[in-house]
């Protein structure tokens, strides 16, 4: 259970070049980020890595809500692991289309 940032600190994950080489070099351990998490997009993020769960306490606890935090934070595990089983594009150094134009005609207005 490696931690995102320190106990209760609601710092998000502070490195996560670093979990996501552990998940890379762990692909079949049980990978829990444990402390830290402090907003929903701490834990979407961590469950986009490739982690199965997210351990926090202080997030729900001290949030002004925390019946609604609680649920935020449920949805944002849902949403991160979607998006992890569904596959993530790779981050690209610059802009590439999507949208194929090799071979299209186009119209070029003068």
């Amino acid at each position: 259970m490696p931690w995102g940032a320190p106990i209760g600190s609601g710092q998000g994950l502070l490195n996560p070049w670093a979990l996501r080489t552990l998940r890379a070099r762990l692909p079949d351990a049980t990978l829990i980020v444990d402390a830290g998490i402090g907003a929903p997009s701490h834990a979407a993020l961590a469950m986009e890595l490739g982690f199965d769960a997210v351990l926090l306490n202080s997030a729900v606890a001290k949030a002004r809500d925390p019946v609604q935090m609680a649920a935020a934070m449920a949805q944002a595990v849902s949403a991160g692991r979607h998006g992890f089983e569904a596959g993530l594009i790779a981050a690209q150094d610059m802009a590439t289309a999507s949208t194929p134009v090799d071979g299209r005609p186009f119209v070029l207005r003068i």
